[in-house]
């Protein structure tokens, strides 16, 4: 199990768009129509990694806790379908409707948002304000598969809990920690 740190795009960073294919809705859908009102976390993940299947359950509360708070989850799998077909669309799909996922999953088949966003790896997680600026790019917690820390979510919570009392969130941020992005040859 490979551990690959997030590279931590500069904090303030304008989110890029993207128009990526739902793959439970299978539409096109954007970033403008999925941002939220008080802010927007994009994650990148997939099906297959152990670090994100780690997180899921608490990945699915976050964002039943939030959404309606005015915080949008996005997911998106960006990883090589061909060396790793357990991340093909079709799965993608079956994963969203047995994890109960609450937010859109989308498929970045050419790699292109994964790039634009510098995601580095599964999960990596980028809070967006409602400007869609970049206010934390790190980790969930620091539960790993193994460690033994069982799973909270207290810094990405903590973030999103000051995003929306608009306090200062800490620029000192942890990278995420998962498995590589499956990028093609």
């Amino acid at each position: 199990m490979a551990r690959t740190p997030s590279n931590m795009l500069p904090l303030g960073t304008i989110a890029p768009d993207f128009n990526l294919l739902n793959t439970v809705s299978l539409k096109k859908e954007t970033l403008t129509q999925w941002k939220g009102e008080k802010g927007t976390l994009v994650m990148f993940i997939c099906n297959h990694c152990p670090f994100v299947i780690h997180v899921n359950p608490e990945i699915v509360k976050m964002a039943e806790n939030y959404q309606n708070k005015g915080i949008q989850f996005i997911a998106i799998s960006s990883n090589d379908i061909v060396n790793y077909p357990q991340d093909s669309p079709e799965l993608m799909k079956k994963v969203a409707l047995k994890e109960n996922y609450n937010f859109p999953y989308l498929y970045d088949e050419t790699q292109e948002t994964a790039k634009a966003y510098d995601a580095a790896c599964t999960p990596d997680f980028f809070l967006f304000n409602a400007k869609l600026e970049l206010a934390y790019r790190g980790q969930l917690d620091d539960s790993r598969p193994g460690n033994g820390i069982p799973i909270s979510g207290n810094d990405l919570r903590l973030a999103i809990d000051n995003l929306l009392e608009n306090k200062e969130i800490n620029s000192m941020q942890k990278p995420s920690i998962g498995c590589n992005i499956k990028w093609k040859n």
